[in-house]
């Protein structure tokens, strides 16, 4: 008999990688997730919503959860404090959902410290450096200095690949959207720590 467990599946990759995307192509066909959203001391931008693109809240109560261990990771990025609650992922976790970061390689490591064994992690990356460019570039999102930080940034996190479980190089968007479905689908298959010891324990016994 098959359980159903709560796990957890990383996304990381560099800004243009094409992780919302693939995300969005595979929704329908990975049963019920949780989609981590992080909390952010920043000011809410004009169409963003609190609780749909982040939770917004002000320092002190950041602060506060800091202390609390509230935090499975927490960064301060040009001022602004952004961290991942560990309180609606032990909820969605508990409920046996599959639950979805999209987080930087930092925040991978955090997540693995404290829910490796319930953790299959992906790294996702265009084909070259040269095509993260032109993708950043077609987008027209960004100033030619962010471009460029986006881009150093790549450059280090790349280095740290080797650190996940896969590896997917999004230059065909349904291929890869495939090949994370079948890995979204596999991560649910894995057991936690503790369950597993319970089952060796009961099968001595028998």
């Amino acid at each position: 008999m098959v359980e159903k467990n709560g796990v957890v599946l990383v996304l990381s990759g560099p800004s243009g990688a094409g992780k919302s995307s693939l995300i969005n192509r595979i929704a329908d066909d990975i049963g019920d997730y949780y989609f981590s959203i992080s909390t952010t001391t920043r000011e809410i931008r004009d169409g963003e919503v609190d609780g749909v693109h982040y939770h917004f809240v002000d320092k002190e109560e950041f602060e506060q959860d800091i202390k609390d261990d509230y935090f499975l990771e927490y960064a301060t990025v040009h001022g602004n404090h952004y961290g991942t609650s560990i309180k609606p992922v032990k909820e969605a976790l508990s409920k046996g959902k599959l639950v979805i970061f999209d987080i930087d390689v930092q925040g991978n490591t955090a997540i693995n410290n404290r829910l490796g064994d319930i953790t299959t992690s992906v790294f996702i990356t265009p084909p070259s450096l040269s095509e993260l460019r032109r993708r950043l570039v077609s987008r027209s999102t960004d100033s030619d200095e962010v471009i460029d930080k986006r881009l150093k940034m790549a450059k280090r996190e790349i280095q740290r690949t080797s650190e996940y479980d896969f590896l997917i190089i999004n230059d065909d968007l349904d291929v890869a959207a495939e090949v994370l479905k079948q890995i979204a689908i596999t991560a649910r298959l894995k057991i936690p720590t503790d369950r597993i010891n319970s089952f060796v324990q009961k099968w001595e016994n028998i």
